[in-house]
């Protein structure tokens, strides 16, 4: 009889379907009952050794709740048997909803067994799930947007450590990182069997888009970095692996059926006995040449557009023509951005664009370095720090910082124009509220807002919270603008100021798009009085 390893994950939801993942212990049909009649069945695919199903769910009415199940082989493998959870359930939008909630963060490092010490603080994604599962006729999000860092490939948990040395020699690169397939499987495993997080994925969408970590740290930070990882006898396993398992546990199910039709790559994996061969040719020509594969995507939910943007393996290096997105993947955004018919525009880059505005002169200056401004000395110097201080957000791409700005005023102007324009980030472990301000008459119609929520689970040292305080300061201001000097850079053509924060802890936000109006909120995982885990509310702001 076949059994679920992993799963099921609720990943695109529409007015009359849904698709949900899973992963079996060898080939099966799986299928979906639905307690209103809806259902939906579909073969497993086989990935080394593991057998996967993304299970195209049609039937369902609109603006309806209905429980289901999850068959393999025809034998009911979820709900689990005695399960203290609710019933997982889809929930589907009508046409043109009242509100929707985007529940968002990132960076959520493994949490520890149940009866173990957890050295970071409560998970966010288990007190949210702890929450709903206690009153699951609650306001809850109509979909989670993970943007980034979902699993550590390079920072293992110690029990994940001890998997990795009785399966290989430690001693050898890539040492306690994971070294190919069969050990990224194991980090999600670690991540999606948390029991609560189990469930919370079983029943409310999600969305993703990877980072660095789900690779290594300052994944494609350099052209020089790539090098040096290129030499290395065990990178191109390491980063093949990547992409495959992303692409299997993550990419497949934020697209929508009708994509997921058409998408070659899919269809080979699919169709052949074992997609293996197929999926690991697709990984190598898109870790070849950035813009060989599409990891962006687009999701609408009634009218509010969400953007997910590939800020990773969409990069150009080299560094006289250094930039965020390939040319490809910067006119996909531009093509998205500007098709109107939107009242929330919601553009998710996994990396923050408006950062404090010391770090963001000190990115740029660091990149002025690095191209020769200064010489070929400092150009070395550049590199080193660009390195050891993680300096590649937006900032350090200046030319497709200044792109973004334009595009964000252009989409957010003229008859049409979404109420709204938010960036949605994580990555650097707090959260903070920053508006734009562009130069009188050339700003757009719409409020302009870059949001960024990180960690839900991890940590961020208190020499790092003062620095980054720092960076919002009146000093951190005029110290990076000397730091901009020296690499004779220019100011940004917009400016920006701190709205809220910053904000440290395991955290989450959440947007309420009701019509043309907007509100945030932002609350922090906490232990409460008796040591259970809660979500706190740090912040409730209306931004229209």
């Amino acid at each position: 009889m076949a059994r679920l390893r992993l799963g099921p994950l609720l990943r695109h939801v529409d007015g009359a379907g849904a698709t949900i993942w899973v992963e079996a212990d060898r080939p099966c049909t799986a299928e979906v009952r639905c307690a209103d009649g809806a259902a939906g069945t579909a073969r497993t695919f086989q990935v080394a050794g593991h057998h996967y199903a993304l299970v195209p769910v049609t039937g369902l009415t609109p603006g309806t709740e209905t429980a289901y199940e999850v068959r393999l082989g025809g034998s009911v493998v979820w709900p689990p048997p005695s399960s203290p959870y609710p019933a997982s359930t889809i929930r589907t939008p009508v046409a043109d909803p009242e509100a929707v909630r985007v529940a968002f963060g990132s960076c959520r490092w493994a949490a520890p067994p149940a009866d173990g010490h957890d050295p970071v603080g409560p998970d966010a994604l288990d007190t949210l799930a702890a929450r709903l599962a206690a009153d699951p006729a609650a306001e809850r999000p109509d979909v989670l947007l993970l943007l980034g860092d979902q699993v550590y490939a390079d920072e293992t948990s110690s029990a994940t450590r001890a998997w990795l040395a009785a399966r290989r020699d430690l001693s050898e690169p890539p040492g306690d990182q994971v070294a190919d397939y069969e050990e990224y499987t194991r980090l999600y495993y670690e991540s999606w069997l948390d029991p609560e997080v189990r469930w919370l994925l079983s029943t409310v969408p999600s969305c993703m888009i990877f980072d660095d970590h789900d690779i290594i740290d300052d994944w494609n930070t350099s052209a020089s970095w790539l090098a040096e990882m290129r030499a290395t006898p065990w990178w191109r396993e390491r980063v093949l692996s990547g992409l495959m398992s992303y692409w299997v546990y993550q990419h497949i199910g934020n697209l929508p059926p009708a994509e997921l039709a058409r998408d070659e790559v899919y269809a080979a994996v699919c169709a052949a006995p074992d997609g293996t061969d197929a999926l690991r040719a697709f990984a190598a020509a898109a870790d070849a040449e950035p813009g060989a594969a599409r990891w962006s995507y687009r999701r609408d939910f009634g009218r509010v557009r969400l953007l997910m943007v590939d800020t990773r393996a969409a990069r150009v290096l080299d560094e006289d023509r250094r930039a965020m997105l390939a040319p490809e993947e910067a006119r996909w955004l531009r093509e998205q951005a500007l098709d109107g018919g939107c009242d929330h525009l919601l553009i998710g880059t996994s990396l923050p664009w408006l950062l404090p505005h010391l770090i963001h002169d000190v990115e740029g200056w660091n990149a002025a370095l690095c191209r020769g401004e200064r010489g070929e000395r400092w150009a070395r110097f550049g590199e080193r720090l660009r390195r050891r201080a993680d300096l590649e957000h937006w900032a350090a791409f200046p030319a497709s910082f200044e792109a973004l700005a334009a595009l964000i005023a252009e989409a957010g102007s003229g008859v049409g124009a979404p109420a709204t324009v938010c960036v949605l980030s994580g990555d650097v472990h707090h959260a903070y509220v920053a508006e734009p301000v562009w130069p009188a008459g050339s700003g757009p119609d719409a409020r302009v807002l870059q949001l960024t929520c990180s960690p839900v689970h991890n940590s961020v040292p208190a020499s790092i919270r003062v620095g980054f305080r720092f960076g919002w300061s009146g000093v951190g201001r005029s110290l990076g603008r000397r730091f901009a000097r020296h690499g004779r850079v220019g100011p940004a053509g917009v400016s920006w100021r701190r709205a809220g924060g910053p904000w440290f802890g395991n955290q989450l936000m959440t947007l309420t798009l009701r019509g043309r109006g907007a509100v945030l909120r932002l609350e922090r995982s906490r232990v409460a009085e008796g040591g259970a885990a809660r979500l706190e509310p740090i912040l409730e702001r209306p931004l229209t």
